[in-house]
């Protein structure tokens, strides 16, 4: 045998020596072939061990997600790249199911519903992946809910308060202002510690990208994160988007923070989700929706929660938004998500074109937990409010007929139109907790019935100029305690009178 180089027998010795320390075992992997594709589905045989849920690869790069199994033979929607994927292309499974990465990295960012980031920036650095479908907490796992959620809106706030850890309906014909008020109070939890999470399925990316600018301009854009499934997206990565926003919001909240999460919209959503489902042949129920279309949304809703102290006192609250066809609150898609959230906000299309925005139907409007967690100084007025505007809506009805009132239902009826003014609002404004008090406390003891109703609409903002400069201590006060008692009150009062007739003084 022929002596060997120095150099080569080192590196012979090193080889051995490392493959004497390796450890090695057979691995099992899974091969199998794409038979049909089309129409965002691709069927594929030789993938016995699939589970359900299970990420598979595509030679060409795409990835699927399996949602039916049968022996051999399993059914993929695909999620990404699904243009190279041909029949007879070679597919691997994974052994693991549909993940997102989470963490503090996403803040700030814009993603898809893989983790991957679509705003020109680096890429994300995620602390993990976690699964899109997660269980929902358990009952003994979750606490009451206590802590309001501002959304900075007043008609919200005073008449369909919302609490940390609920689910609010808004629901609405199209081009009401569903995503704007979504949006405002997106915008509002600048003033808080709220982390905020977008989520937008078949959305236009026109539309998408307003939705960012208007964050990014007023709001606290370090403090969101938006997953974005656009309208020409697969139908698998629009169906994905919501779960997966969910598992990121939940990373927070599972670490005792708040997070607001907004689902745009859950009625494209089910769409979607019709479509995969007649796609794959399972059997359509009421209008061609399957017979898990409930389902569908229960298990995404009811992840949202306020967590015992024992799991670190944190909450997700949702948003989800839905549409309707001509006011039709008893379709078959509403009734689920009305009958699945706490309440619900309904945004009346006759009272948009009428300029009352947000238009918020008051009488159609509920939120059944957020009541407890109203800050008792909106709390002690709003009661008041919601009749009175009631009684004037009523009143309305009547006189509009023309008919001669009395001088009690005059009263009620210009009482009516300036609490109207203080309801409505423009987007992208939203008031503080303060403010809102102020506005409804003059209108609530009749200081605003001398204000002409024409001018009172550009005579608010000075107002609440005013007392900000004026009082901001006892403004202060309203924002950290919450509450105004008597001496409070008068005091704001007022400042209120003195604000009223400031005008009228320099004008003399």
């Amino acid at each position: 045998m022929l002596p060997l180089h120095d150099d080569l027998a080192g590196w012979l010795d090193s080889s051995l020596g490392r493959l004497d320390g390796a450890w090695l075992t057979p691995r099992l992997e899974q091969v199998g072939r794409v038979v049909r594709v089309g129409d965002g589905i691709a069927e594929i045989d030789g993938l016995a061990q699939t589970r359900l849920h299970e990420i598979v690869h595509f030679a060409g790069g795409a990835q699927g997600i399996a949602v039916q199994l049968h022996g051999r033979r399993s059914a993929c929607v695909l999620l990404a790249g699904g243009d190279s994927v041909v029949a007879g292309q070679e597919v691997r499974g994974t052994g693991d199911v549909a993940r997102v990465p989470v963490g503090p990295g996403l803040l700030g960012r814009v993603v898809d519903v893989t983790g991957q980031a679509l705003d020109g920036g680096p890429p994300i650095q995620a602390e993990r992946s976690d699964p899109v479908e997660r269980e929902v907490p358990a009952i003994v796992d979750r606490d009451l809910v206590t802590q309001s959620l501002a959304t900075g809106i007043t008609v919200v706030d005073a008449m369909v308060p919302l609490g940390r850890g609920q689910r609010q309906l808004i629901i609405g014909d199209r081009k009401t202002g569903k995503t704007a008020l979504a949006i405002d109070a997106i915008v509002n939890q600048r003033r808080s510690d709220v982390i905020c999470v977008y989520v937008a399925v078949g959305q236009k990316g026109s539309t998408i990208r307003q939705v960012i600018e208007s964050v990014r301009q007023h709001g606290a854009f370090a403090r969101c994160v938006f997953v974005v499934a656009r309208a020409d997206d697969p139908a698998g990565a629009q169906w994905l988007a919501p779960y997966a926003a969910c598992t990121i919001a939940e990373y927070f909240r599972d670490r005792g923070r708040h997070a607001l999460l907004v689902l745009d919209d859950l009625t494209a959503h089910a769409a979607v989700y019709r479509q995969l489902s007649l796609l794959l042949r399972m059997p359509p129920g009421r209008e061609a929706y399957p017979g898990d279309i409930f389902y569908l949304h229960s298990r995404l809703l009811e992840r949202a929660a306020k967590l015992s102290p024992e799991l670190g006192g944190g909450s997700l609250s949702a948003l989800p938004i839905a549409e309707t066809q001509a006011g039709n609150l008893s379709a078959y898609i509403p009734t689920n998500l009305i009958s699945i959230t706490d309440g619900q906000i309904y945004l009346e299309a006759k009272l948009f074109y009428e300029g009352q925005k947000p238009a918020v139907n008051v009488g159609l409007s509920v939120s059944r937990v957020g009541g407890v967690t109203q800050p008792r100084a909106l709390r002690r007025l709003a009661e008041r409010l919601r009749l009175d505007y009631a009684q004037f809506l009523e009143l309305e009805a009547f006189a509009r007929f023309g008919a001669l009132v009395e001088e009690r239902t005059r009263r009620a009826l210009e009482r009516g139109r300036r609490i109207r003014a203080i309801l409505r609002q423009s987007q992208l404004a939203p008031r503080a907790l303060a403010e809102q008090v102020a506005l409804l406390l003059a209108v609530a003891h009749g200081r605003l019935d001398a204000v002409p109703a024409e001018g009172l609409e550009a005579l608010l903002p000075q107002l609440l100029v005013r007392l900000a400069t004026e009082v901001p201590h006892l403004l202060a006060a309203i924002e950290t305690t919450g509450d105004l008692d008597d001496t409070g009150q008068a005091a704001l009062l007022a400042a209120i009178d003195a604000a009223l007739a400031q005008p009228a003084a320099t004008a003399g």
